[in-house]
């Protein structure tokens, strides 16, 4: 067997290398995706991994999108050996591909599709790097550096979107807001670092908690909302309520040292006659929020909604 001669540190010439495959796996072809370019899910990558992947806006499609131009089951893509096609699944307002209205279409790499009135999607393939890439560009984007729920703006303007389609179909919307009880102490006690590693775990202890469609942000400091698309206010108080019982009960720990945390939580809901934008039911979920920790914190508070009083009946006239 020849020997293997070391490599001269000192020789400076320029040899071709090939990439290491990701994983320790062999690069994998490419793989069809779709980006949202432009409404509530900006930044969101799908991939389109099944014979047919229904896009719309119900409760069954593989991808949901928000948005009131959107039927329910409104187009789908159909995988084929070679390619993939875009096909209309007769929706109200039609699925358009570069601008142009189609019943179905075969997609070319950076095609843009327009659903509703506000959704653009990009097709296009990416190998398993890219993949990797996109996803942190997404990511980036979208999330909370340090907790990984989704930043303030992505929430604010999902939170409208999702105001609107409450509104215009009359279906209920829930948003719960919370924050943890006397986080300055735990900073004082255990320092930043302590802080934010509870902020962290407590993210991923409520996340657990949470359906797949619900949206968990970070408001601000250590401050949480949790958007309930389609839930009552009684449904969402529930929630709201196992949350609280589960982060009271977890161990929290930081270097070995057990941290007590408790949180306070507000729970605000569509329809309500104060609530018309999203800004409005963040106020509703604020205020109600700080009720709960001017109450002894460690509860949840629930906005109720008063009917409007009734008008007497009016007496016709006695026969």
């Amino acid at each position: 067997m020849a020997s293997k001669r070391a490599r001269n540190p000192f020789d400076d010439t320029t040899r071709t290398a090939q990439p290491p495959p990701a994983d320790g796996e062999p690069n994998e072809v490419d793989h069809a995706y779709l980006l949202v370019l432009a409404g509530a899910s900006l930044g969101e990558m799908y991939k389109v991994d099944k014979p047919k992947t229904v896009l719309g806006r119900g409760e069954r499609v593989d991808i949901r999108l928000v948005d009131e131009g959107i039927s329910r089951e409104h187009a789908q893509l159909v995988r084929e050996p070679d390619h993939v096609i875009l096909e209309d699944l007769g929706s109200t307002n039609g699925t358009f591909c570069n601008g142009v209205r189609v019943k179905e279409q075969i997609l070319a790499d950076g095609d843009k599709i327009l659903l509703g009135s506000t959704t653009i999607l990009k097709f296009t393939y990416h190998d398993k790097l890219d993949e990797a890439f996109q996803r942190q560009l997404s990511e980036s984007a979208l999330r909370d550096g340090l907790t990984k729920a989704f930043n303030k703006r992505y929430f604010g303007e999902r939170l409208e979107s999702e105001v609107t389609f409450s509104i215009r179909h009359r279906v209920p919307l829930s948003l719960i807001f919370l924050d943890i009880d006397h986080f300055k102490r735990i900073n004082d006690t255990h320092g930043h670092p302590g802080g934010d590693a509870i902020l962290v775990e407590l993210a991923a202890v409520i996340t657990e908690g949470l359906r797949g469609e619900d949206i968990l942000a970070r408001y601000g400091g250590e401050e949480f909302a949790i958007v309930c698309r389609e839930t009552e206010l009684r449904e969402a108080a529930a929630l709201a309520e196992r949350l609280r019982a589960v982060v009271e009960g977890h161990s929290f720990l930081f270097e070995d040292n057990a941290v007590p945390v408790t949180i306070s939580v507000g729970v605000a809901a569509m329809p309500d006659p104060a609530a018309q934008t999203g800004a409005d039911l963040v106020a509703l979920a604020d205020e109600t929020m700080y009720k709960a920790k001017r109450g002894g914190r460690n509860r949840v508070c629930v906005r109720e909604v008063r009917s409007p009083p009734q008008a007497p009946p009016v007496k016709g006239p006695s026969a």
